[in-house]
């Protein structure tokens, strides 16, 4: 699977408009200075954290550097017309491929402090578990296969109809725990 087309490039922009050098970005991030290359380059998936962090030092939200324009309007999207696709992994250091395919469900909207995804989560996902953490909160509703969800030094096996709503702030990791790929409901809330 290839990176999400645009997605290094949307992030240099924003770091190159705040007049912030890759170096000064992956200070503020906490993160390797060739990490930030890499994802800059198109040849790493970050991880949703690892996306997280890059829009927190930057002062946007996460769907800056999913979306190409903003709609101030209502934004929506009808069943089997789902956006295009942003690949992330759910490893700290996954190289380019991915574990979890999202479709962002508020694609251009303007002003949003939540970001709703459709998730697939691919049976890869389990493999190198490395929980992370982020201000804000999540929500998840499982609508297709088994997911696992590591919270603290909790775990919970979600299955269809299930759901979870939790701090993201605790170290928390979702994967699939079956062996065919899962489908959630997610909506991230992560405050500037």
């Amino acid at each position: 699977m290839a990176v999400a087309e645009g997605l290094g490039r949307k992030v240099r922009t924003v770091r190159e408009s705040r007049k912030l050098s890759r170096q000064e970005m992956a200070e503020r991030a906490a993160l390797p200075a060739e990490l930030v290359a890499q994802i800059e380059g198109d040849e790493l998936v970050p991880s949703l954290s690892l996306l997280l962090r890059i829009a927190r030092v930057l002062g946007v939200r996460l769907g800056t550097f999913l979306d190409d324009q903003e709609n101030v309007g209502a934004v929506v999207t009808r069943s089997g017309e789902l956006p295009r696709v942003t690949r992330f992994s759910s490893r700290i250091h996954a190289g380019p491929s991915s574990d979890l395919d999202f479709h962002s469900l508020a694609v251009n909207k303007s002003g949003r402090h939540m970001e709703p995804f459709l998730i697939d989560i691919h049976p890869s996902s389990a493999e190198s578990v490395q929980p992370s953490s982020h201000e804000g909160e999540e929500f998840i509703h499982v609508f297709e296969g088994e997911v696992e969800v590591l919270y603290g030094k909790d775990t919970y096996r979600l299955g269809v109809g299930d759901s979870i709503y939790y701090d993201s702030v605790v170290s928390h990791h979702v994967h699939c725990s079956g062996g065919d790929t899962a489908r959630i409901l997610a909506v991230v809330y992560a405050p500037l």
